[in-house]
């Protein structure tokens, strides 16, 4: 089952989309974020959001700073202060 995705800033929504996997840069470390994964929030750090389209594809890379990123019933939401692009 694909995950919901979203990636939001202050101003706009900027994806929401049904993806296999998120690599999120989190203060503490990268987290992956799969469908199914228990709730949680990060704070995340300035740095590279991984986003995987497809189980076995390259990864889409998105500079993000500052921000917070929640797994919850509906999916991965992340929070960014700036998304570069």
């Amino acid at each position: 089952m694909p995950l919901h995705f979203e990636l939001v800033t202050p101003a706009k929504l900027v994806r929401s989309e049904k993806v296999h996997m998120v690599v999120v840069p989190g203060t503490e470390g990268e987290f992956g974020v799969l469908e199914g994964h228990a709730p949680f929030m990060s704070t995340i750090r300035d740095g590279a959001l991984q986003v995987y389209v497809t189980a076995g594809g390259a990864p889409e890379v998105i500079q993000v700073r500052g921000g917070f990123a929640e797994v919850g019933e509906n999916g991965l939401t992340v929070l960014a202060e700036h998304v570069e692009g």
